[in-house]
C-alpha cells in the first residue's frame, strides 16, 4: 500500500511540476508588458491610442518612441512617461509598474520581465514563492544602481535606509517585550485571584 501511495504522490508531483513549467514558459505572440485583457486590443494591424488622439500601426508598438500621449503604443518600454508595464508574474500576484521602471537595472517583477533588455539577470521567483530571494536580489540591484549613479552618496542612502530599518526593528522588539510582560503579569494576577478564591472557601 505504501508503494502505491508513493507512486501516486510521485505522479502528482511530476504532473504539478510539468504544469508549472508549462505555465511559466508559455509564450504568447504579444509583446511584453501587455495585460491579457488587452491582447485583443493589440491584435489588429492598426491600433488606436486609448485616449483617442491618434492611431498607429502594429510595427510601431514597443519601438521605443512615444507616439501616444497616454503610452498605449509603448507598454513594454520606458519611452512614454505616462505608460504602464504589466508584470504577468505567473504563480504570484500580477501588477502594473510605471514604465520608467522598465530596464532600469532593478528587478521589480518577480518573473523578471521588466528587465528583459538590461544589464541585470532577474530570475523568475514567482512560482517558487521566493519573495525573500526576490527582495534580496532587488536590494542588490538597487545598490548597484545607486553606486553607479551616486558613488559615496549611494552608501549614505543605504546607511540611512539601514538605520531606519534598525530603528523600526528595535521598536518592534520593545513592543513584543512589553506584550510578554503584560501577559505574564496578567497571568500571575489571575492565578493569585484564583488561589485567593480557593483559600477563602
Amino acid at each position: 500500500m505504501e508503494t502505491t501511495t508513493l507512486t501516486q504522490l510521485t505522479s502528482l508531483l511530476l504532473l504539478l511540476s510539468f504544469f508549472f513549467f508549462h505555465v511559466s514558459n508559455s509564450s504568447t505572440d504579444f509583446p511584453i508588458g501587455i495585460h491579457p485583457l488587452d491582447e485583443k486590443y493589440y491584435a489588429s494591424d492598426v491600433i488606436k491610442c486609448k485616449d483617442g488622439s491618434k492611431s498607429f500601426t502594429i510595427d510601431r508598438l514597443n519601438d521605443d518612441f512615444c507616439d501616444c500621449i497616454d503610452g498605449t503604443d509603448e507598454p513594454g518600454t520606458a519611452a512614454c512617461p505616462s505608460g504602464k508595464f504589466y508584470c504577468r508574474n505567473v504563480g504570484s500576484t500580477p501588477k502594473f509598474l510605471f514604465s520608467s521602471r522598465v530596464n532600469d537595472d532593478i528587478c521589480d517583477c518577480c518573473d523578471g520581465s521588466d528587465e528583459y533588455d538590461s544589464n541585470v539577470n532577474c530570475p523568475n521567483t514567482c512560482v517558487m514563492g521566493g519573495d525573500f530571494s526576490y527582495q534580496t536580489r532587488r536590494y542588490r540591484s538597487r545598490r548597484k544602481h545607486l553606486d553607479r549613479v551616486g558613488g559615496r552618496n549611494a552608501n549614505e542612502v543605504i546607511m540611512a535606509d539601514s538605520a531606519q530599518r534598525l530603528k523600526g526593528l528595535k521598536i518592534l522588539v520593545l513592543v513584543q517585550v512589553a506584550l510578554i510582560i503584560i501577559f505574564l503579569v496578567s497571568r500571575k494576577l489571575y492565578r493569585r485571584s484564583k488561589s485567593k478564591r480557593r483559600h477563602s472557601r
